[in-house]
């Protein structure tokens, strides 16, 4: 009964419409595209490898995608994540807007917990929506003077401007692995704040992704480099699936952060 309101059926018709208007949006698009690039005399062959290569390029960021939706359903249900990972969404965005949500509410379990308050479940789905859709709203904006701020920027140092780019992308990282490392967790609820077996996981995360990036660079195998990330995730939560099987339970349950 306490999670009929998280996956009611109502939520699971949006779910619905949502995936079918964006494959039909999808769809249109791409009919555009092909006849766009008819007429300006581009190959069928051309235009097959494009639209292959395009295909296989949403293939990683797929595997993320569904990642974030296993991450959230406990807390959220099904429903819910699936619905905002349809439209726009990432792990890094989503998890952390979740997470913002459920402590300011008192829940520090994170999601790692169901939801049993309509209240909180939908103040975390406005947070999450809104999030996401304001970006959206002010681009057409601010873009173009963001955009002539970044170029002036590559075209006098480019290597600063790499630098901006991989901090911006380390300080995401880093977000996670201080919650894995020094997370605080409900001393009622075992296992959800930060202890040996988060820190198992994370290290088996990244050992996984160094191993998986030096394998395509080993073998020249650059197709396969987009998928190092979501395949690492996969990985270390077979890890983390093995950890809770085989390992005695005062190691699973050893926390240093209440």
């Amino acid at each position: 009964m306490q999670r009929d309101f998280k996956e009611s059926g109502f939520l699971y018709f949006l779910g619905f419409f949502m995936v079918v208007f964006i494959v039909v949006q999808s769809l249109f698009f791409l009919g555009k595209a092909w006849k766009r690039g008819k007429e300006i005399g581009l190959k069928t062959e051309t235009l097959k490898r494009t639209v292959l290569s395009s295909v296989l390029f949403t293939v990683a960021p797929a595997f993320a995608i569904l990642a974030t939706v296993i991450t959230l359903a406990n807390a959220l249900g099904l429903v819910l994540p699936w619905i905002r990972l349809t439209v726009i969404g990432n792990i890094s965005y989503e998890t952390t807007a979740a997470i913002t949500v459920l402590e300011a509410f008192g829940i520090r379990s994170g999601v790692n917990a169901p939801v049993t308050d309509p209240v909180v479940f939908s103040t975390a789905a406005w947070v999450m929506t809104i999030g996401s859709v304001f970006p959206i709203v002010i681009m057409p904006f601010l873009v173009k003077r963001v955009q002539k701020s970044v170029g002036k920027v590559v075209e006098k140092n480019t290597k600063w401007a790499d630098a901006m780019a991989a901090a911006a992308f380390i300080g995401i990282m880093a977000a996670f692995i201080a919650r894995a490392v020094n997370g605080a967790g409900d001393p009622e609820i075992a296992g959800d704040g930060a202890g040996l077996f988060s820190v198992t996981v994370l290290v088996a995360a990244m050992i996984f992704m160094v191993l998986f990036q030096f394998l395509c660079k080993r073998f020249q195998l650059e197709k396969l480099e987009p998928f190092t990330m979501p395949l690492a995730m996969f990985a270390a939560m077979g890890v983390a699936v093995v950890c809770g099987r085989l390992l005695p339970e005062s190691f699973l349950l050893h926390e240093w952060r209440y």
